[in-house]
Formats: structure tokens, C-alpha cells, sequence
């Protein structure tokens, strides 16, 4: 008898599965015994390893799972990118490209975690918002059935190839391709959404439209600065309400064309006249809280947070505003900042700093996330009711 991908599998999964639960991205037998019972393998069998060359330029490296010896790469708690966008790919040499990846396996702490919040029930119908490799369809299809399992990608070539993997496995969940934000192609309602790609500020209309009374919703919503994980329960009325949720993690953006992201839009022309000066908050603040970074997100809604590398190879923190206004710490956290344009930027990160100590450095699972029925939505620090609306 031949052997089968669980039989590749079994050395590695017993080890995931307890590292998931010792983490507590895995916190009930039902989804231990549906990691337990998928083989990651089946669904990666090639992926891109990051790599970072002599000029500090982020470089992807094709790998492949032709041994296996090699399959315990597979079964690390680590995001494996499957695919890169060809408008920005370029070969650097021989089996590595630089580029912007546009499909993952993500890391299964992060899906454990979801699936979790999911708080998925006997019975329920799932919609799955990004297919990619078909993995996490998988493992919704071990835990419910594949009969209650409908899953939407953006990429054609994907829910083609997500199909035949999951056949090995003998799952036959209802896959199509479409853009996700529209809700599944033929309008059904379900129990349960999840997504595995990020939408801008707000949760699409389409999924409440298809969601059942009481239903719950977990998705990734990108805020500018920072982002997060939301969990939302949906009422009869499309009214949602919820919070951020204790698992934190980041997706790939939700996009209209299979393969690739728009162009960006042309930004305002950086300022260029520059003051210095002294500051208690440093680079280190921002990059080590991401619950602080998100409450940036919500105060700096139209700033983006980047890096800046002069002429000397030193690096700084940057955030930019849409009209030039710029502001850069360094990496070497010296206690200063320059800045560049009308306001001071940095100003809002320190008294954003203050607040959020006050307030005893609330966790990102103490902001709430809520949605009327006519779209507008807002957040809000849970203990105080400070809000911000979107």
C-alpha cells in the first residue's frame, strides 16, 4: 500500500498541535483534533523564504518540499508566502526574487486563533473569505463537515488548485472565485465568515446582508498606521458589535484583480524644511506596543508608518501624512525627532502615549468595533467610551 500524505504528516503534526496549545492559539479538543487530522503539507508543497540581501532589501526565496527530511519546514508556526505579485517581481538571482506577496499559507498559530474566536457550532454554514492555498478550508472542513463549508478567492488559479489538494484529503467544500467583499457569488447566508485578507476601515456590506440573525464575523481591518483582528456578532437588523480580539495578526489586502494590487495613488510632495528636537517617546515605544500603534491608527487615520534609510545607512521610524507632513525617530532611539511640514506629527504619538498609560496600557482587545445598519462605523476604548468614528 502506497503511502499516504497523513503518513508524511504523522511525525510533524502531534508537535504543532501542542505547540499551538501550549501557546493557547488552540484552546478546545475539537480544533486540536482538526489539526491533528490536516496535513499542511499537502497544501505547500512550495513557498518563498524571506531573506534579507547586502543592501537590506527584502528578497524571496524559492523553497520546495521534494524530501521528507524537509517536511518539518512545513510544520513550524510560521507564515509560508505562496505567491508574489507579478508587476513588482524582479529575479536577483538564481530561484529568489524581490516583489510583494500575494498569497500565503498563513502561520497556524494566527488560523488557530481565529478559528477560535470563530466560536463555530455543530451545524453551522461558514463562508470563508480568501481560499488561497486551501488549508484553512481544510481544516473548517475536518472540524464541520465539507458540506457547510463555502470559501471565496479573487485568483481563479487558486480555487482551482485549493480544489485538487483538498480532494486528496477527500474534502469537497463548495470553492468559487470572485472578490470576497462581495459576499459569496450566489447570495446564500451563513452562521459564519472569516477572513484571511484585510479590508480598508470597514467590514463590506455584503457579508452582513449574508449573514443569519446572530451571526459572527472575523476579519482583519486595516486602519492606516496599524490594524487588527475584529470580532463582531451581527443582529437581525445588519446592526454589528464587537471588539478586537486577543489573537492579533495581519493580511494580505483584499484586492479586485487575481494576481495583482493597483498602482499606488500619487502622494503630496514630502516636505522639506526640517526642525529637530527632544521627545520621551522614541522609535522603540512605537514598534514594541502594537496596541499603542493601533491606537496611533486611530488617531493619525490618513498617516502611514513606514521606515526611513539616509545617505549614511542610518534607519528611522517614519510617519507620513497625505499632504507632506513627515516625521522620523530614530532607530537608535537618541530621544529626538525631526520633523518636516504644518504640524508636528509626533505631537499626537506623545500625547497618544500619555493617554494610553493613563488609561494603564489597555490591550487592543479593550476596543470595541461596531457597525450600524447604514454602514457607519466606529471604535471605542471599552472602560471610558472614548470614541472614533471611521
Amino acid at each position: 500500500m502506497s503511502p499516504t500524505p497523513f503518513d508524511a504528516a504523522r511525525p510533524h503534526l502531534p508537535a504543532l498541535v501542542e505547540r499551538l496549545q501550549k501557546d493557547a492559539a488552540i484552546r478546545s479538543a475539537r480544533w486540536a483534533e482538526a489539526f491533528a487530522d490536516v496535513p499542511r503539507h499537502v497544501f505547500v508543497p512550495r513557498w518563498h523564504e524571506r531573506e534579507t540581501n547586502s543592501r537590506g532589501i527584502t528578497v524571496w526565496r524559492a523553497q520546495h518540499t521534494i524530501a521528507a527530511s524537509e517536511l518539518a519546514n512545513i510544520y513550524q508556526d510560521v507564515t509560508l508566502v505562496t505567491a508574489l505579485d507579478p508587476a513588482t517581481v524582479e529575479r536577483v538571482d538564481t530561484g529568489a526574487w524581490t516583489g510583494v506577496p500575494t498569497s500565503s499559507s498563513t502561520q497556524p498559530g494566527l488560523m488557530a486563533g481565529m478559528l477560535e474566536d470563530l466560536h463555530v457550532q455543530d451545524g453551522q454554514r461558514v463562508l470563508e473569505i480568501g481560499t488561497g492555498t486551501g488549508y484553512n478550508a481544510a481544516l473548517l472542513c475536518a472540524r464541520l463537515g465539507d458540506h457547510l463549508v463555502h470559501s471565496v478567492d479573487i485568483d481563479p488559479d487558486l480555487v482551482c488548485t485549493a480544489r485538487e489538494r483538498l480532494l486528496t484529503l477527500g474534502f469537497a467544500p463548495d470553492l468559487v472565485a470572485g472578490d470576497g467583499r462581495a459576499g459569496h457569488p450566489a447570495g446564500r447566508r451563513f452562521d459564519r465568515t472569516i477572513a484571511t485578507c484585510s479590508v480598508r476601515r470597514h467590514l463590506p456590506a455584503a457579508w452582513f446582508e449574508q449573514s443569519n440573525p446572530d451571526a459572527v464575523i472575523v476579519a482583519d481591518v486595516a486602519l492606516g498606521i496599524e490594524g487588527g483582528l475584529v470580532r463582531v456578532s451581527v443582529d437581525a437588523a445588519g446592526r454589528a458589535y464587537g471588539h478586537f480580539t486577543e489573537t492579533s495578526g495581519r493580511f494580505m489586502a483584499a484586492r479586485a484583480h487575481a494576481t495583482t494590487y493597483p498602482a499606488p495613488q500619487p502622494r503630496a510632495p514630502y516636505a522639506t524644511e526640517t526642525v529637530t528636537r527632544t521627545t520621551t517617546v522614541v522609535a522603540v515605544d512605537v514598534r514594541n506596543h502594537y496596541p499603542f500603534r493601533l491606537l496611533l491608527a486611530l488617531e493619525l487615520p490618513e498617516a502611514e508608518l513606514g521606515y526611513h534609510l539616509d545617505d549614511d545607512g542610518n534607519t528611522a521610524l517614519q510617519l507620513q501624512a497625505p499632504d507632506g507632513a513627515w516625521v522620523r525617530a530614530p532607530l537608535t532611539d537618541d530621544g529626538s525627532v525631526t520633523y518636516a511640514g504644518e504640524r508636528d506629527l509626533w505631537r499626537t504619538v506623545e500625547a497618544a502615549w500619555r493617554w494610553w498609560h493613563e488609561q494603564g496600557r489597555p490591550g487592543q482587545d479593550r476596543f470595541g468595533y461596531a457597525r450600524e445598519p447604514d454602514g457607519a462605523t466606529r471604535v471605542w476604548h471599552i472602560p471610558t467610551g472614548r470614541r472614533w468614528d471611521l
